[in-house]
């Protein structure tokens, strides 16, 4: 059963996946709110953030790109995209605008259902952390881990993170100088292994890679395996 202080907001023009998406996160013990489009969303979100925001993407009025992007510009809550597109492009767009998840219609709810627990559990297992390990100093060129308050500094100032960019970042901190799979990360931070779903890392990295710039670090590619964190001369 989920914490029931978990809000989640949900925004599609279809009535039917509004409702069955509801009923499903509803009986798991999530409050959620949902929004015929987006522009509802935002206006709702800025009153009162959430903890979890489910966008579709074509929708009336700004749709689930804009919206993402808009949220990102002030906070880092964890965003699923659901859209009925399926191509590669709209995939690494919605990842590449800082979305934590994508999930292409028509989709299992109890699918859905799963990834949203995973963000969760996440999220709450690093919160709940307090064996001595989890404190320690971890630097890696001008980064600095901090677990305790789920920040990452670069150059003494934290960075602007979204919890799945965190987390994978932290995991490259945690083992760097070291090649980590596409795999790994996959199990580690999302919680599920999938070929086509390499593409998350591959964006998420990219993003990083842009947040890092002058922090004296960088998340080399190892060619058809993964990454590796190293600290640049």
């Amino acid at each position: 059963m989920a914490d029931d202080t978990k809000l989640i907001y949900l925004a599609d023009d279809d009535d039917n996946i509004r409702q069955v998406v509801k009923t499903f996160l509803s009986s798991d013990g999530y409050t959620v709110e949902d929004f015929p489009n987006g522009d509802l969303l935002l206006e709702k979100f800025n009153e009162t953030p959430c903890d979890l925001a489910i966008l579709d993407v074509m929708m009336p009025g700004r749709d689930g790109f804009a919206v993402c992007t808009e949220i990102r510009r002030i906070s880092t809550v964890p965003i699923i995209m659901l859209t009925a597109r399926d191509s590669e492009n709209d995939y690494a767009m919605g990842l590449g605008l800082g979305s934590d998840d994508y999930i292409t219609k028509p989709f299992s709810a109890i699918a859905l259902l799963m990834r949203v627990r995973a963000i969760f559990r996440r999220i709450d297992f690093e919160s709940r952390k307090h064996a001595p390990e989890a404190s320690r100093a971890v630097s890696v060129g001008n980064l600095t881990l901090d677990e305790d308050r789920r920040h990452i500094l670069g150059n003494g100032k934290a960075l602007p993170l979204t919890p799945t960019e965190y987390e994978v970042l932290k995991y490259l901190m945690l083992h760097a100088d070291q090649a980590v799979s596409r795999d790994e990360l996959l199990n580690t931070v999302w919680g599920f292994e999938s070929v086509v779903e390499t593409r998350a890392t591959d964006d998420t990295v990219r993003r990083l890679r842009q947040k890092l710039n002058g922090c004296g670090v960088n998340i080399a590619a190892v060619w058809g395996y993964g990454f590796r964190l190293e600290e640049t001369k």
